[in-house]
């Protein structure tokens, strides 16, 4: 199967390293000048340092190329969820496409599944999520990931170009819980990663992936999903590793605002995209829209904008009225 994976950051590089095994596999990056020391180096040193690329997995600059490529199989887009929009827009009809993204559109409010139909009613979309971090697939150690889209020649496809003897795909036709999960967590490892700076034990890290779950579970329901995609790989399974795990981005912000960090600075030492810093806000303005009761969210937004210090932030959590758990 041809492959074109549009866009060359840590997620994009490890699958494309992945499926570059079996497939052929052609790499797009829009920085010429890292597409040219990749190509001289045999490494993504800004994204992957230390993971050799190998000679099968060819690299671009050139989108249309990388376009092209994708016509013949399948096109995957390794973009923030600020450019799934613009990529959508120039992947030609009817290539099926595959994004990695976890968020919500800025200023629209919408996840994958609601934007691609407006940019593609030949419906051949699907996502590829669950609990991953980039480093670890790229050196092929045991990992597993749920496709999930409403086309089953999508799910195939998926299935077909990235199932192998360390990467294994699930399938799911539950697309909305799947992005929903996947999106919210990244806003619950913030507030983790809050908790477990300012110390605050095991018992309230525990309380907080566990009332997180609950809050993504009352979006994703909201929204049309299943109750139980959020007992999966894209929902607990992805919202664990993100809270607990030490490569996660997210957390690491939630750590750093423990300490007194502002955002701008702390986004900018980290170098990687933090998709909850940038979804958090949307997520509470979609959830305020549908009258879905999200406070670790709205806490965690009030702690980026500033309204809120860390501390403020657990006691106004603490402080909320008593009420049954379900």
């Amino acid at each position: 199967m041809k492959i074109a994976v549009l866009g060359a950051g840590a997620w994009g590089t490890a699958l494309a390293l992945q499926a570059a095994a079996r497939h052929d596999v052609l790499l797009w990056a829009r920085d010429a000048q890292q597409v040219a020391l990749m190509q001289r180096e045999r490494v993504n040193a800004r994204y992957l340092p230390g993971v050799v690329l190998p000679p099968s997995l060819a690299l671009t600059v050139d989108l249309d190329a990388a376009l092209a490529h994708a016509q013949q199989g399948l096109a995957v887009v390794g973009t923030p969820m600020s450019g799934l929009r613009t990529m959508l827009q120039a992947i030609a009809a009817p290539t099926p496409v595959l994004w990695l993204c976890k968020g919500l559109e800025a200023g629209t409010g919408l996840i994958g599944h609601e934007l691609a139909p407006q940019v593609r009613p030949e419906g051949l979309f699907g996502v590829l999520s669950g609990p991953s971090f980039a480093s670890e697939v790229a050196r092929s150690q045991p990992t597993a990931l749920v496709a999930a889209s409403h086309d089953p020649n999508v799910l195939d496809r998926a299935v077909a170009a990235f199932h192998g003897d360390a990467l294994r795909v699930y399938t799911s036709a539950d697309p909305i819980g799947v992005e929903v999960g996947g999106a919210v967590k990244n806003v619950m490892a913030i507030a983790t990663g809050v908790s477990d700076g300012l110390g605050l034990g095991l018992n309230a890290r525990a309380a907080l992936i566990t009332r997180g779950l609950a809050e993504i579970t009352r979006l994703g329901l909201a929204l049309g999903a299943r109750a139980e995609t959020f007992m999966g790989l894209s929902g607990l399974g992805d919202l664990v590793l993100t809270a607990t795990g030490d490569l996660s981005r997210n957390r690491r912000v939630g750590l750093a605002l423990a300490r007194g960090g502002q955002p701008a600075q702390i986004l900018s030492e980290l170098g990687h995209v933090s998709e909850g810093v940038y979804s958090a806000r949307t997520i509470a303005q979609r959830a305020q829209a549908l009258g879905v009761a999200m406070p670790i969210t709205d806490a965690v937004v009030a702690l980026l904008e500033g309204r809120l210090t860390p501390a403020q932030v657990v006691q106004q959590l603490l402080q909320r009225e008593a009420r049954a758990e379900g």
